[in-house]
């Protein structure tokens, strides 16, 4: 039986616009995980966050939002805020493994500093009022770290803790450390989510099967390169060529909707270049995307790649190179 889905929240990509649209479109994620707010002394949102975070803009979806700081009072602050704004679960980023964020102790640099790490959960599950969950690498340099980790993570009420078993210093690359997630499912009583290079829908096969107990799965770029793909494991329709030219229309117009023509642009490029994974031979459209300086330019390259392509076997996310 297929597990839940969640969506990951990608910055960038996976915006109130993208998640409306795909529910609409595509749906299939049990969750969508709203990307990062960044709470400081101000204990204010930006203009941007509360975009991201209101309500309104999030309506017919499960929406969790995703709060990063290092700061116990900043995240109570922006837990009791997203309360009052009627979420009923929060979840902790300990897994960015961007320089600018690490370098500040945040994300994943919150894994370098355990007893730091240990204070800040203490005090956050004391007083937190609603479901805290935690989405966290194995560990900063080494993932022999997870062993100290985890039972000090297990010690806490966490709603769901998210595991994706690389490293910081792993960033997206190299191979997921399956045997620790593995591992961890024996060694805690936490719900345990799957997250790392969840691609295509044999992944997604795969992962249910090694991993005996564990809650739901994550998808990140394999949900946007394929925007179908949690549909189809869950035993719907897998992705076509016509409703993919009606989730890209249908977004490309949203876009516009919310946005000055340059940033939607931007914003349908970051995603096009995901989709067009999905593709055989897709180094000329890739290019083309990625050159288009206009969206005339861009819809032309996105109409060359529909017509012009087909779809793999299965459909999904391919690193380049």
């Amino acid at each position: 039986m297929a597990l839940p889905v969640y969506f990951a929240p990608l910055e960038g990509v996976t915006d109130a616009t993208f998640r409306r649209v795909h529910k609409a479109v595509f749906g299939g994620p049990t969750k969508y995980f709203i990307p990062f707010v960044s709470p400081t002394q101000n204990l204010a949102f930006t203009s941007r966050e509360l975009s991201a975070i209101a309500p309104e803009h999030n309506a017919g979806l499960f929406a969790v939002p995703q709060i990063l700081t290092k700061n116990a009072d900043h995240f109570l602050w922006a837990a009791n805020a997203l309360y009052d704004m009627g979420y009923s679960e929060v979840n902790l980023n300990c897994g960015c493994p961007s320089g600018t964020v690490t370098a500040k102790g945040k994300g994943a640099g919150m894994l370098a500093d355990v007893p730091a790490l240990e204070r800040f959960l203490g005090e956050i599950f004391a007083r937190a009022p609603l479901a805290v969950s935690i989405k966290t690498r194995i560990g900063f340099t080494s993932p022999a770290e997870f062993e100290r980790l985890l039972p000090i993570l297990s010690r806490y009420p966490v709603h769901e803790l998210i595991i994706h078993p690389r490293t910081r210093g792993q960033f997206y690359t190299g191979t997921p450390h399956r045997d620790v997630y593995a591992a961890a499912l024996r060694e805690t009583r936490l719900p345990l989510v799957y997250n790392g290079d969840l691609f295509t829908l044999s992944d997604c096969r795969a992962a249910e099967t090694a991993f005996s107990g564990t809650r739901a799965l994550m998808l990140g770029r394999g949900l946007i390169a394929n925007p179908a793909l949690a549909r189809q494991y869950a035993g719907g329709e897998g992705l076509t060529v016509p409703e993919l030219r009606r989730f890209m229309a249908e977004l490309q117009d949203a876009y516009l909707a919310a946005h000055p023509r340059n940033v939607a642009l931007g914003r349908m490029r970051e995603v096009a270049k995901h989709v067009v994974c999905c593709f055989e031979s897709p180094d000329k459209p890739r290019k083309a995307i990625r050159k288009a300086s206009s969206l005339p330019a861009f819809e032309d390259a996105m109409q060359r790649l529909f017509d012009e392509h087909e779809l793999r076997e299965e459909p999904g996310f391919a690193a380049e190179g």
